[in-house]
Order: structure tokens, then C-alpha cells, then sequence
């Protein structure tokens, strides 16, 4: 599974760093920011798209519930509520909120949680995302976006929407971050997304066969993947 994107959403810094802590030793997340009050909150969900965000209820200002509000239910990512008082569970689970856990925070309460987290990503084939370079700095490019990927050396060339990105990936660690029931490795220089196969051809008389993208490009198929490939193109366009 690609690594978990976490937002903290906490007034108190004592609070933040605890949510920090017991987040340490899960090597798939990665806290990708902190906030300090609802207003932030709002903001950094809109600008980092995270996967996962501890949301304290009770904050001055813009509190928890507020946040959803203003960012709309639909739109949150999984949601943890974080409080000192568990008066507001059934409000906190009306929002959609996959969790409810009351300070102070417990290691085994909050083991469960990061499993029931683990499991609703999996489960809802959460978006991956993979950080591309872009003019601003970087860009969160969601992998249905994705058209293809051919291997380059120590890197890999993205290509989605008619343009290209290039990544310090190898196509190895690109395949597993994505859905295999979506993409599949037609050689071992190229991965392609099964929706953007428009045409296959061959295999010809050397025991090559192609698949022709919709804009065109032609990608050889190794051998030894040629029953997967159609396997899975047959199973795409049922």
C-alpha cells in the first residue's frame, strides 16, 4: 500500500506532538503537516490532500465539526476526531468520522484505529498519489490520471494529460504503489493503464505483440507477460 498522507489538526502543541508520537512507529504514514486552529485546517486540506487527518473537536474559533463543514463531508479524507471529551461521539460519527478517541490518547486504543484506518484505505481503494516535480515545486499527481510510465535509467517518465513527468522511481517501486486491477506491466521498461488500451496487435512472427495506446503510442509486450496482458484487458473491457 502507498504510504499514508497525515494532517494534525490540534490547538494545544503538547496535543499535535502526541498525535506525532504515536504515529512514529507506522512506517506507511507520513505526517505531511500540522494546524493549529479550524482555519488552517481548511486550508491544508484543500492545498495537501491528505489521506488521513486527526481532527480535534473542540478548538477556538472554527472548531472540528466546523472544518468539515466549511471542506464538506464528502470531501474529507478518513477522519480521526481527537477530544478530551467523548460527549461528542455521536456527532463526530454523524460527520462521517471513521473514529472517535478521547484524550489522553492510549497506544493500544490508538493501534486499533490505525488498523480500522489501514483497512478503510484498502477497502475504498484510496487514491495513490504520486509527488511529481512541477514549475511551482511539486505536484500531487492522483495515479488515475496516469496514461502510462516507461522506465528511464535510474528514473521513470510519467505521462498523464499530454504531458510528462519525470521521478527518482524505479518502475518496480511505481508498480506497486498502483492498482493492479488498473495497470498492469506490458514489459519491463513500460506500465500501462488497461483503459487507455485502444488496440492489440500480434504477436508477430518474432513473438512480439503491441498494444497501441488511445493517442497513438505503441508498447511492446514481452513474451512472458503476453497472457497476463490480455487476461487483464479482457477482464477490463467486460
Amino acid at each position: 500500500m502507498a504510504d499514508i498522507r497525515a494532517l494534525i489538526v490540534d490547538d494545544e502543541p503538547l496535543a499535535r506532538r502526541g498525535v506525532r508520537q504515536l504515529l512514529a512507529p507506522y512506517a506507511d504514514i507520513v505526517v505531511v503537516g500540522e494546524c493549529r486552529d479550524g482555519s488552517e485546517a481548511v486550508r491544508s486540506l484543500a492545498t495537501l490532500k491528505p489521506d488521513l487527518v486527526f481532527l480535534d473537536v473542540q478548538m477556538p474559533g472554527l472548531d472540528g465539526m466546523g472544518v468539515v463543514r466549511i471542506h464538506g463531508a464528502e470531501h474529507m479524507p478518513v477522519t480521526v476526531f481527537v477530544t478530551a471529551h467523548d460527549e461528542f461521539a455521536v456527532r463526530a460519527f454523524e460527520a462521517q468520522a471513521l473514529d472517535y478517541l478521547v484524550k489522553p490518547l492510549s497506544e493500544v486504543r490508538f493501534r486499533a484505529t490505525i488498523a480500522r484506518v489501514r483497512e478503510r484505505l484498502r477497502s475504498a481503494g484510496a487514491r495513490t498519489r504520486i509527488a511529481v516535480p512541477s514549475e511551482d515545486g511539486e505536484l500531487l499527481l492522483d495515479a488515475g490520471d496516469i496514461d502510462w510510465i516507461e522506465a528511464q535509467d535510474y528514473h521513470a517518465g510519467i505521462h498523464a494529460g499530454g504531458k510528462r513527468y519525470r521521478v527518482r522511481q524505479s518502475l518496480s517501486a511505481l508498480e506497486a504503489r498502483l492498482d493492479p486491477s488498473r495497470f498492469v506491466r506490458v514489459h519491463r521498461s513500460a506500465i500501462v493503464r488497461l483503459d487507455q488500451v485502444r488496440e492489440w496487435r500480434g504477436p508477430d512472427s518474432g513473438g512480439e505483440a503491441i498494444v497501441v495506446l488511445r493517442d497513438g503510442k505503441e508498447l511492446p509486450v514481452s513474451r512472458r507477460r503476453l497472457a497476463q496482458v490480455k487476461s487483464l484487458l479482457r477482464t477490463s473491457r467486460r
